[in-house]
């Protein structure tokens, strides 16, 4: 009896092991797996920002943070009620542009700062723009909170996808060194070439896929796909860059759609969210081949990734076409959007000390 159970045991441990990898491989994690997960966190307590200056400012409660294994975790301001009305109805907020305005200077987070004087980008990461951001007069002041808002997402999503492209080169020079690659590595190439939509072991195309997008590209994107954060999209479902969809849910319809059009605009839990899909989204679509191509040529020279070296790929992202890009080079010339392509987030504080770079 004793010899039978000890033969079931590995036995059973074993079929359970298969059978996870294969639960893996048939329906792969959602791409949102092991990254940072924004969530809501109404909370009675103040969280505290150490501010470029070394002062300490106390943020409102209901927050946004980014959690991750190990990672700081930091919020945003508030406080926001998190009542939500599905994406067909209003998302109420508290905080306002000249809040967050005022929150920004009180953390000395200025983009002449960033671009100036070397500053790190602070990580706050908001679920939403303000709802007034539409009702402001002064143009400036409009696109200044837009664009603060929003480049702390960027270089978020950057950050996950190049710690994914710094693992994927290790295992590369494993693989090429003819070196044995651990079995959880196994599974997470599997994982991260079906997310990618690449062949499983096509290493090269894994390469010229999982790999960021320039801030000043992104921004330029967004303001122009949001109305500056003023549009019924990004308003109602956090949509800032007007991917198309053909699903129902979570998804808004166009008011001005052409009778026999059944194209959505697809709506997002949260600002982060929609900057995640649109890197995903020029990361793997056939229409942005050119847009991945000409990154891999920039890497194989040795060149640096900026946005004014890729926008003119991007044609087939609006109907409008040349019409569209001239748009986008404009909004990244007025308003030196290539300035930003080298910043870099804030690697934050824990228990008072600067937190380790990831």
């Amino acid at each position: 009896m004793v010899g039978r159970l000890e033969k079931t045991i590995p036995l059973s441990a074993g079929c359970l092991v298969a059978g996870m990898i294969g639960l893996a491989v048939v329906d792969p994690p959602k791409p949102d797996t092991a990254r940072p997960v924004a969530v809501l966190a109404p909370t009675q307590m103040e969280a505290t920002f150490e501010t470029a200056a070394g002062a300490d400012i106390a943020v409102p409660p209901g927050l946004l943070r980014v959690n991750a294994p190990g990672a700081v975790i930091e919020s945003v301001l508030g406080p926001v009620d998190v009542s939500r009305r599905g994406y067909g109805g209003r998302v109420r907020s508290l905080h306002t542009t000249d809040a967050l305005h005022d929150t920004f200077k009180r953390m000395d987070y200025e983009l002449d700062a960033v671009t100036e004087q070397g500053r790190p980008v602070p990580r706050v990461f908001l679920a939403s723009l303000p709802t007034d951001l539409g009702d402001v007069r002064e143009p400036e002041k409009r696109k200044d909170v837009f664009f603060r808002t929003v480049l702390p997402l960027v270089l978020q999503v950057n950050e996950e996808i190049q710690a994914e492209r710094q693992r994927l080169w290790r295992l590369h020079e494993q693989i090429k060194r003819g070196h044995k690659v651990a079995a959880v590595d196994r599974l997470w190439l599997i994982v991260l070439a079906d997310r990618y939509k690449v062949e499983r072991g096509d290493m090269e195309a894994l390469l010229r896929r999982v790999d960021i997008v320039p801030p000043s590209l992104a921004l330029a994107q967004a303001a122009e796909e949001s109305g500056w954060g003023t549009s019924r999209f990004s308003r109602l479902g956090n949509a800032i860059f007007g991917e198309y969809t053909f699903d129902d849910a979570e998804s808004l319809v166009p008011q001005a759609r052409a009778d026999g059009k059944r194209h959505r605009i697809r709506a997002f839990k949260s600002l982060l969210h929609s900057v995640r899909a649109y890197a995903n989204n020029l990361n793997t679509h056939r229409a942005y081949k050119d847009f991945r191509q000409r990154r891999s040529q920039l890497r194989l020279e040795g060149l640096p990734i900026r946005g004014r070296k890729l926008v003119d790929t991007l044609e087939r992202y609006s109907e409008r076409g040349q019409a569209y890009l001239k748009n986008l080079r404009a909004i990244m010339a007025v308003n030196k959007l290539g300035r930003l392509d080298e910043a870099q987030l804030s690697r934050g504080m824990r228990n008072g000390r600067e937190a380790p770079a990831i």
